[in-house]
């Protein structure tokens, strides 16, 4: 099973998509370190399945409904405030319609999948290590090489100061890349779980082939250490995504990380597990935000660390221009007074700026952004889109003849990291950071692909029952 498994995630279903597939992890394995030079092959992978599938990729119509975005993006630009920094903001979205319309036709296989999610956590251990560097040994680099080939920027001490970032721009930015390799990390260790309690269950079956002991009974099956090599690795380099998420400080990233293991433990059936995360998520909110003699009593056994963090108590002095409700009331109004083409991409950092003399480059939630920036209809098409991804991408889970049993675990987890894509993306923005928002679109493009796989089977299917075929 395996070794079929590993065939179909190094070999392409389609024999003139191997080149493509093969740049795409070639990509992705340079990309956590070299975003320049991962995104290069990435594209270049997704030009190329679209040269070779531009039959197929014209015909559907989520690339039709992104075309027609692009197109009012393009136009609320030429309505924008500054014209001119709104036509640059095109760039964080437009080739990324592109790239997805490539790459969603590339990806067929749940093998496919997998063998992404193991690059991506394979390499995500450097990005964490540099980061405990940055906080505990107080590493200071500024490594540039062929201008933007290579660029790695570590401040000693976090950036802010106090929290891990690692090589990303801030704590936020780690803290939503961590999120996504801790829920593809998890579902990965969990195969490979499941997988080795088959085999033990296998052969605990009594057999004349098997060794007997000095009883005569068959002896007990000792699983081989090779096999136990991965689950080892996903689980140290869970253990240290978890910790260095915790180190970034980010709200939105303990919430999410806890939401994803709920998820997990749900999924699996594990109700114990649920009372229990509930319960420590429990004293943790009493211990923040419960009346003083309630709380003070949480607070004998929750850290501050934590408790200070979630009702703001670790910064009493913050600005209120700072403050997520003062952004989001302006990203509001601005809505208000032009719901139709908004102001434009990336104006609300001049907007902000000239109201409150405070730079802030966002409102910290990209729906409120999108809709002061490019208005309503582009927005509400905006969430239109992805919107139908996850919900035909949850009707493949509610249908098991859609899924194998073992693939199912993996499908359901890249739906996860989408369903927490939303969620951060409510109480932040991802899309300015290079490799976040590359790996939203590789995301997005593996689930809507393995989708459009499984309705033409459903099709297939109904027409052969109706005897049409």
């Amino acid at each position: 099973m395996l070794g079929v498994s590993l065939k179909q995630a190094v070999y392409h279903p389609n024999p003139a998509l191997q080149l493509p597939w093969n740049l795409t992890q070639l990509g992705l394995i340079f990309f956590p370190l070299s975003p320049f030079l991962g995104a290069v092959l990435i594209v270049l992978a997704s030009l190329i399945t679209v040269a070779r599938q531009w039959s197929k990729i014209i015909r559907r119509p989520l690339n039709w409904g992104f075309a027609l975005l692009s197109l009012l993006l393009i136009i609320t630009a030429g309505f924008a405030y500054d014209k001119t920094t709104a036509y640059v903001g095109l760039f964080n979205f437009i080739p990324y319609f592109i790239v997805f319309a490539g790459l969603s036709a590339l990806f067929q296989k749940t093998a496919q999948l997998r063998q992404i999610a193991w690059i991506l956590v394979i390499a995500s251990a450097p990005i964490t290590i540099l980061g405990f560097g940055q906080l505990f040994l107080g590493w200071n680099l500024d490594l540039k090489f062929l201008w933007i080939v290579l660029e790695w920027t570590i401040a000693p001490g976090g950036t802010p100061p106090g929290r891990m970032a690692s090589i990303l721009m801030h704590a936020n930015t780690l803290a939503a890349y961590l999120v996504i390799m801790f829920t593809l990390g998890l579902a990965l260790a969990l195969e490979q779980w499941q997988l080795i309690k088959k085999k033990t269950q296998n052969s605990s079956i009594p057999s004349t082939h098997y060794p007997l002991s000095p009883e005569g009974a068959p002896s007990s099956p000792v699983p081989n250490p090779q096999s136990l090599t991965p689950l080892i690795f996903l689980t140290i380099t869970g253990i240290l995504n978890f910790i260095a998420l915790i180190f970034t400080n980010s709200r939105n990233g303990w919430a999410i990380a806890i939401f994803v293991c709920l998820a997990y433990a749900l999924y699996q059936g594990w109700r114990i597990l649920v009372g229990g995360v509930a319960a420590i998520v429990t004293t943790v909110l009493l211990a923040a935000f419960a009346p003083s003699p309630i709380a003070q009593f949480f607070r004998n056994f929750v850290p501050a660390f934590f408790w200070a963090r979630l009702n703001d108590d670790m910064y009493p002095d913050r600005p209120v221009a700072l403050m997520r409700k003062t952004q989001w009331q302006f990203a509001w109004n601005l809505t208000q007074q032009h719901p139709w083409t908004g102001w434009g991409l990336r104006n609300f950092l001049k907007l902000y700026k000239a109201e409150t003399h405070l730079g802030l480059g966002h409102p910290h939630n990209l729906f409120l952004m999108l809709s002061a920036e490019t208005g309503l209809p582009a927005t509400l098409l905006f969430c239109g889109l992805i919107a139908w991804v996850l919900i035909a991408s949850i009707k493949v889970l509610q249908k098991p003849q859609f899924l194998e049993k073992e693939d199912r675990l993996i499908f359901f987890s890249y739906v996860l990291v989408l369903l927490g894509w939303v969620l951060f993306n409510m109480v932040d923005v991802t899309i300015y950071d290079f490799r976040l928002n590359t790996l939203f679109w590789l995301i997005l493009s593996a689930v809507c692909g393995l989708v459009y796989r499984y309705q033409k089977d459903a099709r297939i299917q109904a027409k052969q029952d109706e005897g049409t075929i």
